[in-house]
């Protein structure tokens, strides 16, 4: 079993914390626990609260105050008033097919001459491609808004001009020295942007666009928020902060999804054979990957096409195309994985002695090697970088980090080895000739082994507070609940309770998972929990153990109609 490390979040020890927490705790009539959770996530008063526990879509950021908006805005209408012929063109990760299907799927009743454009993963790799630019030539578009992509294109935007053909960008990426010179360059992460929330994906943006657009027009935001739950599962899928307008988006296109699907998603969420209320976490295991494997295996266009799909028997049908480039995709998975994990285990240097991992074969499957880095990184939990062979001569990387190491700042001590890369601190993409992968995988480990300190090499669980399992009841969890939709910068509260002993042996389901039945030794209180893929535990140390400590996440059971409370076993300690 893999030793884990448990990181207290921030406790409110100091007098105006603690202040804050009985505050609270009296206004608004919750447990010392719950007010330290909602302290945890920057609420200190009563206004504060509501906001949290109501977000409102009132409360999202004027479109207005992102720089380059209001030429946007110009170079649309202008467009549309002279029925030029609009190309919507989007990333093929989930990002940028949403993207695409919300700005497309929106504007297709405003404007007649709009088409869409998703770039091959293979062919074109990411970005806005000189293949693309073409395309849009060859259909006569006169203007390209690019979803999810073109911050870092200046060469490829110069080449659009030269073609009579001007870009409106919307980007979240970082942007680098020198911007593309498009019409408008609509990033909030932009240096010289006022605009006040920068974690927006680049659905995100677009949508703020038609925001714009909207207001413009005098036309009711309520057609825009009908595709509430396509900015939803971007948000969901690309992982940014589900804090500020990311909350308030996530919170209505989880309600949308969950109240009112649209066909499309309706239609996956059934294929997926997923019953229930769906959260974001669901939204990213099952949602997300399905739409992600028409890029990885086949061609972006796929999962846009179910996406913008209004037709119920049409997008069940795409749903299973999309389905089965999923079972594709997980095949390759897992078998690049087998083998990835068997390249390390009979490698000595890498078992016994590399601080990271860097591995290469030529056939593997390029859609699937950064799912198989961070794969590795659950067996071995280090810094990983998987390459295969991409072209003549070259090999493609993708790489994952552990928590706290700068991924980003180790490739950039290596970039005289490589061909390009790009990334941020814990994900990263690279070419490199593959006569000199040996030569990366040494500089690269002697990077990581000269900067990682040692407890980074231990996987981390935060821990929110410590609570007795007498805490836990129905108000308890209904208050907790509340405080989602969870995701980055605002995780389900894992809670730890010490002091803990079984009430009767573990069952054994399905040869990996464990259901036990835990009793407070303090309190006498017991509860169900499941420890997935936990059955190392089994016989040594926890049969043995008089008692034991547990990291959990409170969770809901509803089976024939009855509902429970149980807990998620994270880790355990004796």
């Amino acid at each position: 079993m893999i030793e884990k490390r448990w990181q207290f979040i921030t406790q409110p020890i100091d007098t105006n914390a603690t202040s804050t927490v009985k505050l609270l705790t009296e206004e608004l009539g919750i447990s010392t626990t719950l007010a330290t959770l909602l302290w945890q996530r920057g609420v200190h008063n009563f206004e504060e609260a509501k906001a949290f526990f109501r977000p409102q879509l009132d409360q999202l950021n004027d479109p207005f105050l992102m720089k380059d908006m209001d030429l946007a805005l110009e170079r649309l209408e202008k467009a549309i008033e002279n029925k030029e012929t609009i190309v919507i063109y989007g990333d093929y990760d989930v990002d940028g097919t949403t993207a695409v299907a919300l700005v497309y799927g929106f504007l297709r009743s405003y404007h007649s001459n709009i088409l869409y454009y998703n770039p091959d993963r293979y062919k074109e790799g990411y970005g806005v491609s000189k293949k693309g630019i073409d395309w849009a030539k060859e259909q006569g578009a006169s203007l390209i808004i690019a979803l999810d992509c073109g911050i870092k294109s200046i060469d490829k935007i110069e080449y659009a001009k030269t073609q009579g053909i001007e870009f409106i960008i919307c980007d979240h990426h970082e942007p680098g020295e020198e911007l593309p010179q498009a019409v408008a360059v609509l990033d909030p992460k932009r240096k010289d942007c006022p605009y006040p929330f920068k974690e927006l994906t680049g659905n995100g943006v677009g949508f703020k666009l038609l925001t714009a657009f909207c207001l413009k027009r005098d036309i009711p935001l309520e057609e825009l928020f009908e595709f509430l739950d396509l900015a939803m599962v971007s948000i969901a899928s690309d992982i940014v902060p589900i804090i500020g307008e990311n909350r308030i988006l996530a919170f209505y296109g989880l309600k949308k999804l969950n109240e009112k699907p649209r066909t499309s998603l309706k239609a996956l969420k059934e294929v997926a054979g997923f019953q229930g209320e769906m959260s974001i976490e669901s939204v990213v295991f099952t949602l997300g990957p399905r739409i992600n494997a028409a890029g990885r295996i086949k061609h972006a266009k796929a999962a846009v096409k179910l996406l913008l799909s209004e037709d119920y028997e049409e997008a069940v049908n795409f749903a299973y195309e999309i389905q089965d480039h999923n079972t594709e995709r997980k095949t390759h998975d897992s078998r690049i994985t087998e083998e990835a994990l068997a390249m390390i285990r009979e490698d000595d240097w890498l078992f016994n002695e590399a601080k990271s991992t860097v591995l290469y074969r030529e056939d593997w499957h390029k859609g699937v090697i950064g799912i198989v880095a961070s794969r590795c990184i659950e067996h071995f939990y280090r810094p990983t970088v998987i390459f295969t062979k991409s072209k003549e001569g070259f090999a493609a990387g993708s790489a994952r980090s552990v928590s706290g190491f700068n991924l980003y700042d180790a490739i950039e001590s290596c970039s005289g080895i490589l061909e390009q890369f790009g990334g941020h601190m814990h994900a990263a993409g690279m070419t490199i000739p593959i006569e000199r992968i040996d030569e990366f995988r040494t500089a690269f480990d002697r990077y990581v082994s000269d900067t990682i300190s040692p407890e980074l090499l231990v996987p981390e669980i935060k821990v929110d507070i410590e609570i007795s399992l007498d805490e836990i009841d129905s108000k308890f969890y209904r208050i907790m609940k509340q405080m989602g939709p969870f995701g980055p910068k605002n995780m389900q509260p894992v809670f730890v309770t010490h002091h803990l002993s079984l009430a009767a042996s573990p069952r054994i389901l399905k040869e990996k998972h464990m259901k036990l039945e835990l009793v407070d030794k303090e309190t006498g209180v017991s509860i169900t929990a499941l420890g997935f893929n936990m059955t190392e535990y089994y016989h040594q140390p926890l049969l043995a153990a008089e008692t034991f400590s547990a990291v959990y996440t409170i969770e809901e059971n509803n089976f024939r109609g009855k509902k429970t409370l149980q807990l998620f076993l994270k880790d355990l300690k004796f």
